[in-house]
């Protein structure tokens, strides 16, 4: 695969949480509050806050099993910090890391990193007006196709940065028997690092950046005020312009909402209204032979005098019927089906917490959008309580956060780093589970992304080309003593592409024990294996590595 590979980027920007209220994930944009009234609860039952600085120093050998036999040692000096705060009106977790690696050998090449996830609201005005933000710093592994696989090898030629972050208010209140609701939230996401040319000589559709914006509200009233039945109406609005060929995707909608009691925990649902949906861009500058022109960044520069021609578009009736049963604050079920984009779609969600030491939750998701507007609404949608399991060598985050008030895994995200704008539909699911002294969690999904381009644009190569990803990560920690500690961790991940460039599977595994040495010093060991297999590159990549170090938390 050499050479067909993003160089990492030196990541310099600081990854900072805002306190907030959270979205749910709902590629519709119709409004559920289920996800925010959680959180809420969640803080009401006691205060807490948790914040753990530390820095690290670890001695690291890294051996390239195939396709080469060579054995790299460096020097890793980070520092990070562990926080989160539960109370009764915020509540946030927040882990970041920065590490830098220093080579041993002449011809290595230093280099650092920066990862990170968070997730937290804070209310302005109590119960009625909240704020919430999120962000994301990754590192994953990227090919001359746009594809991604989680792969967590050491930083080096396999690697990219990405960075994606949000923040927006919401409004909750009442009005008589009126129940209001109204949210916005812009959102920004980066991909960093520089672009390589495909093996077909053309250069790859990687993602560089876009801004996102959306907005909500709906006003109704439930059953049993004034009539049998609830009704509600709502409109929304989303727009994302993505840097690569000045691509937008702009949805509005207007509709109409009743909910039907069937049983006392049960209740049938559905809504009718109308939408307008539109995706578009430009071409790419050409030359006098009429070829495409890189810009300094590698990425097709755009031709802002050229017309902006549409890719898709889709007007007229939606609708959707569904059912939703609560029968407790701790199980919610809700599915829906109906039409939409002039197909059919379908999206849901289900939560089950049976008690305070196990959590589960599936996601069912269907909607038009770019990279960075994908990505920021699955952050949206992580709980603000949660732990973030980190490969105890590189550093970099593991596929799924785990936590009892819910979960949710960001792997299948990043499977395809194209710059089109595509049609997503997919699933994930996560379970948490605390048993004794040990944490287990594992994490599973799918993702379908069907590309849009324009017509007789350079994006044309991408129209109809679908991309697939399977992933799944698991997650075994717990006490080894009043002293010790330990970490195990195991992750897999399928690609499919329609692309020339074929299918691709990672495959990793590490293990980390860490033990006190004196009041807050301890000593660290973790060994590792990762295997990247892709149809572009003649061999596998297969690294074993060894980490030996200290830390010290504050």
């Amino acid at each position: 695969m050499p050479g067909f590979v993003i160089r990492s980027a030196l990541a310099r920007i600081a990854l900072a949480i805002a306190c907030c209220a959270a979205v749910p994930l709902q590629a519709q944009g119709y409004g559920d509050e289920q996800s925010q009234e959680e959180d809420r609860e969640a803080g009401k039952v006691g205060g807490r806050t948790r914040i753990d600085p530390y820095i690290e120093i670890s001695n690291i050998a890294n051996w390239e099993i195939s396709p080469n036999s060579d054995v790299v040692t460096f020097t890793q000096v980070a520092a990070g910090v562990d926080a989160a705060i539960v109370g009764r009106n915020n509540g946030g977790t927040v882990s970041i890391r920065y590490e830098r690696n220093f080579a041993h050998q002449s011809g290595g090449r230093d280099s650092d990193n920066l990862t990170g996830v968070a997730r937290g609201y804070a209310s302005i005005v109590p119960n009625v007006l909240t704020f919430e933000a999120g962000a994301l710093a990754s590192r994953t592994s990227v090919d001359g196709s746009g594809r991604s696989v989680i792969a967590n090898l050491p930083a080096g030629d396999l690697t990219t940065q990405i960075y994606s972050l949000y923040a927006g208010p919401t409004l909750r209140t009442r009005i008589d028997t009126v129940d209001v609701f109204a949210n916005y939230r812009i959102g920004y996401t980066r991909v960093d690092g520089p672009d390589v040319l495909a093996t077909n000589g053309q250069s790859a559709d990687l993602f560089d950046d876009s801004v996102s914006h959306s907005a909500n509200i709906r006003a109704g009233f439930a059953p049993g005020q004034g009539l049998p039945v609830g009704l509600g109406v709502g409109a929304g609005f989303y727009q994302e312009d993505v840097s690569n060929l000045d691509q937008r995707v702009r949805d509005a909608f207007v509709r109409a909402d009743v909910t039907v009691p069937l049983a006392s925990s049960l209740a049938l649902v559905g809504g009718v209204g109308l939408e307008d949906v539109e995706v578009s861009s430009r071409d790419a500058v050409r030359d006098a032979s009429g070829n495409p022109v890189l810009g300094s960044n590698g990425r097709y520069q755009t031709d802002p005098a050229s017309p902006r021609v549409i890719a898709y578009e889709a007007d007229g009736l939606i609708w959707d019927i569904g059912v939703m049963w609560r029968p407790s604050r701790r199980t919610s079920l809700e599915a829906h089906f109906g039409h939409r984009y002039d197909s059919e779609t379908y999206y849901g969600s289900f939560s089950w917490r049976p008690d305070r030491r196990s959590s589960l939750s599936i996601g069912v998701y269907d909607g038009i959008q770019g990279f960075g507007g994908r990505l920021n609404n699955a952050l949206a949608a992580l709980p603000t309580d949660f732990i973030v399991t980190r490969d105890p060598v590189t550093g970099n985050i593991t596929g799924c956060v785990s936590s009892l008030d819910g979960s949710g895994c960001l792997d299948g995200l990043l499977g395809s780093v194209r710059s089109s704008v595509f049609r997503g539909r997919g699933v994930v699911a996560s379970y948490s589970r605390q048993v004794g002294r040990m944490t287990a969690g594992v994490g599973a999904g799918y993702d379908r992304r069907k590309f849009i381009g324009a017509p007789g644009t350079v994006l044309a190569l991408a129209d109809g080309v679908v991309d697939e990803s399977f992933y799944v990560a698991a997650n075994l920690s717990g006490s080894l003593g009043p002293d010790a500690t330990f970490n195990l961790n195991t992750y897999a991940n399928w690609f499919d592409s329609a692309a020339d460039l074929g299918d691709a599977f990672a495959l990793g595994t590490s293990l980390s024990v860490t033990k006190r040495l004196w009041r807050r010093l301890s000593g660290r060991a973790a060994v590792a294996l990762s295997m990247l297999d892709a149809d572009a590159a003649p061999n596998e990549v297969v690294t074993a590595s060894a980490l030996l170090g200290l830390r010290y938390d504050f």
